[in-house]
């Protein structure tokens, strides 16, 4: 087993067996007339590099919530092996409010305190309505982060800093929610506006940062990433500045971050990670 340990892993590998993930996805949406975006720092590498950002480890997607939730339906007969779509809707212990297209022959653990193995993924965030009054949006990322805040520590091993007194919210979490009943409760917030039917929408993953105007999306734009095309926003121009203001100047070496994996194998699958080392899915 080659075994690649935080600081040591090649980024151009992991780079290199990314766009495979991403191709197998854009090609689902395509057959299935599905719309994506290239979201985040993708959208930004595409723009800027024409490919990834280059000290960049992870690849982000968004789609609207039909389209989304269209895919979650179907994604076990739509995706060919080795990709697969896992979230909520098909792992109990899943511990984010969104989904990912993974590389199931491979393994990665991302977090210690979720000790999660998975594949290499690329992330899919769903974009929901959000109304423009400032009170109501204010109050209502207000109750999904309370929430969103549970779901994490649910997800999280409660033991992380020892049996102590810090150990005792977590726990307390655990005995009192089912990670299930937290994922129903986050998505019910999540889709309580209609992406159809306001002219704003949000990525929760980044609640009020997230917040941009429907119009940017309009229909997914062609863009030259690593050699391949992907579809991005209509105007991405603004979603950038948004997200990012100068997004054309790349930021000084001390915020040039990468991830630092627990754990990082191309050659395993996460499902035999999991079985030499008894992990079991649970709520």
């Amino acid at each position: 087993m080659r075994l690649i340990h935080t600081v040591n892993y090649d980024i151009k590998t992991l780079q290199g067996r990314l766009v495979p993930v991403l191709e197998c996805m854009d090609k689902v949406c395509r057959e299935h007339h599905l719309r994506y975006y290239l979201w985040a720092g993708t959208m930004l590498g595409a723009v800027r590099h024409k490919g990834f950002i280059p000290w960049d480890d992870d690849m982000d997607i968004c789609m609207p919530r039909p389209d989304y939730e269209t895919l979650l339906a179907h994604c076990h007969e739509w995706m060919p092996e080795p990709f697969e779509v896992l979230g909520p809707h098909n792992r109990p212990d899943y511990p984010y409010p969104f989904a990912k297209v993974e590389d199931g022959s491979t393994t990665v653990i991302e977090r210690p305190d979720f000790q999660f193995p998975e594949g290499i993924y690329v992330d899919i965030f769903p974009l929901d309505g959000i109304p423009s009054d400032p009170d109501i949006v204010k109050s209502h990322l207000k109750t999904y982060k309370f929430y969103r805040h549970l779901l994490f520590f649910r997800g999280r091993d409660p033991f992380k800093h020892g049996k102590g007194p810090r150990s005792w919210w977590p726990l307390l979490i655990h005995k009192v929610f089912s990670m299930k009943w937290l994922q129903d409760k986050v998505h019910s917030l999540m889709t309580k506006y209609s992406f159809d039917d306001y002219d704003d929408v949000i990525d929760y993953d980044s609640c009020e940062h997230g917040i941009i105007k429907k119009e940017w999306l309009a229909e997914p734009k062609p863009y030259e990433f690593e050699g391949k095309t992907f579809m991005g926003l209509s105007d991405a121009d603004k979603y950038l500045t948004h997200m990012y203001g100068d997004y054309m100047t790349p930021p000084p070496k001390e915020k040039q971050i990468q991830h630092k994996f627990m754990f990082l194998d191309f050659d395993m699958p996460y499902r035999e990670y999991m079985k030499k080392n008894n992990i079991k899915i649970g709520l």
